[in-house]
């Protein structure tokens, strides 16, 4: 089993981590309904699902 021989200090152990980062995710607006979504995603507005601006379930 793989053992430190040596302490990582903080500083080294977050300069590895600055890499990592939450991103907000890329909202489109819908022409037909005006209602934000996220892209490649069905949506649902007033009881229907769209996507891509079709209804898809009623």
């Amino acid at each position: 089993m793989a053992h430190p021989k040596r302490k990582i200090s903080k500083q080294r152990r977050d300069k590895r981590r600055t890499h990592y980062k939450a991103e907000a995710p890329t909202v489109s607006v819908c022409s037909t309904t005006g209602e934000a979504h996220l892209y490649h995603r069905a949506y649902w507005h007033e009881g229907k699902m769209y996507y891509k601006g079709n209804v898809v379930i009623e």
